[in-house]
């Protein structure tokens, strides 16, 4: 493809430059992990749901599962929130 076919593009130039979208991308890698952590105090509290009992696996730690996963996927996506830190 040529350079012609890529500037064409219509959104091309809101990415590319440090414009609005950019700064929805920041705001929103920063929700990831309070809402994973979220998700895990709330699976801890109120529990899995319905279904649990079908798993045999759902009853064998109070901390197990869906809650580790949900810590785990914070933890992961927890980098934004370190570089907010520390630019201050």
């Amino acid at each position: 493809m040529s350079e012609a076919s890529h500037s064409n593009a219509p959104c091309a130039a809101s990415w590319d430059d440090e414009g609005a979208a950019a700064g929805i991308v920041r705001w929103l890698s920063l929700a990831a992990a309070p809402t994973f952590a979220i998700m895990a105090l709330l699976t801890a509290v109120v529990g899995g749901g319905p279904l649990d009992p079908l798993c045999s696996a759902a009853n064998a730690s109070p901390v197990g599962g869906m809650v580790s996963m949900y810590l785990l996927m914070s933890a992961f996506h927890s980098a934004p929130w370190l570089k907010l830190i520390s630019r201050r």
